[in-house]
Formats: C-alpha cells, sequence, structure tokens
C-alpha cells in the first residue's frame, strides 16, 4: 500500500523559506512521478511542482524561479524547497504520487495539472505579510 506522509509545514513571515519533505513508502519509489499541490481555503486544489522518475520537473507559472523540487531515492524522499514565500502561497501542502506514465499538463495559463492516484495528508504553510 502507497504511503506518503509530509512534514516541513510552519509559519514564516513573508520573504522566508521552508523545506518540505514527502517520505514515501509500499511502491518501487524511484520509478514513480511525484508532485506537490497546494489547496488554499476557499478554493481548489492547485499543482505546484511535478518530478518524473528521470528527474524532469515542471512547475507552476506561480512559483517558477522562487520553489525548487527535488527528490532522494536512496531515501524515498520527496522535497519541496519553497523560497522567497508570499501571503498567497498559504494553503495546505501535498505530496502525491503516481506511475511513471502520469501525464503532466502545464496550462497555457501557466498552471499545472495531472491527475495523481496517491496523496499524502498534507502539511500547513502560513505565510504573514
Amino acid at each position: 500500500q502507497v504511503q506518503l506522509v509530509e512534514s516541513g509545514g510552519g509559519s514564516v513571515r513573508a520573504g522566508g523559506s521552508l523545506r518540505l519533505s514527502c517520505v514515501a513508502s509500499g511502491y518501487t519509489y524511484s520509478s514513480y512521478c511525484m508532485g506537490w499541490f497546494r489547496q488554499a481555503p476557499g478554493k481548489e486544489r492547485e499543482g505546484v511542482a511535478t518530478i518524473d522518475d528521470d528527474g524532469n520537473f515542471d512547475y507552476a507559472d506561480s512559483v517558477k524561479g522562487r520553489f525548487t523540487i527535488s527528490k532522494d531515492n536512496a531515501k524515498n524522499t520527496l522535497y519541496l524547497q519553497m523560497n522567497s514565500l508570499k501571503p498567497e502561497d498559504t494553503g495546505m501542502y501535498y505530496c502525491a504520487a503516481d506511475g511513471r506514465d502520469l501525464v503532466v499538463v502545464v496550462t497555457p495559463t501557466g498552471e499545472l495539472e495531472a491527475d495523481f492516484s496517491y496523496w499524502g495528508q498534507g502539511t500547513q504553510v502560513t505565510v504573514s505579510s
């Protein structure tokens, strides 16, 4: 059974940094596509960043240049380094995983879309102005 456990969320001031982690278990970690999503109160969940089993990544335009997704296959861990945080980055952040054939779409408006099958419980990020 696939399990994803996020950590690293917290409260920071605008301009600050956080690093989120997601420990995965129950599948062959290195051969999966993984991603980070977030959901702000009253809004739909949105894609933040994805990374495939070859290390190729995509980002939503809203976080490009500020966030970095990476993974450590030896530790079965996915990371999201978040710098220059803004109040609009506030939300619950979720780790997601799926098979290597998952299709990730970057829309013309710079949004990231992918239909992941497995999800973690989330970790809260709050950015104050």
